[in-house]
């Protein structure tokens, strides 16, 4: 799917959202459907499979930031664990955790 700007997507007045709320959840299938209030976007309608997609992506996101706050906070304690592993001849660097 192409991504549009902002202007070219689907744009109701609140009022509007209102009185078309099941006509907009079917257009919301097929793309979000942006809300104004006084002028400015203020909501928008998704599909749950667009809303799971951003949520997984957020999640993804915050799984990545975690790992990395991780390997930040704890580079001492990784390092000294990989040295003791190499230097004892411990298989499985493909399963450590950190």
């Amino acid at each position: 799917m192409a991504i549009r700007s902002l202007e070219a997507r689907m744009r109701v007045t609140a009022t509007e959202a209102k009185n078309r709320f099941g006509s907009l959840c079917a257009q919301a299938k097929r793309e979000p459907v942006f809300v104004e209030k006084a002028g400015q976007v203020d909501t928008v309608i998704l599909s749950v499979e667009q809303y799971e997609k951003l949520s997984a992506a957020h999640d993804k996101a915050g799984l990545a930031a975690r790992k990395k706050a991780f390997e930040v906070e704890y580079r001492d304690w990784i390092a000294a664990q990989n040295r003791r592993f190499e230097t004892q001849d411990i298989p499985g660097a493909d399963l450590r955790p950190w």
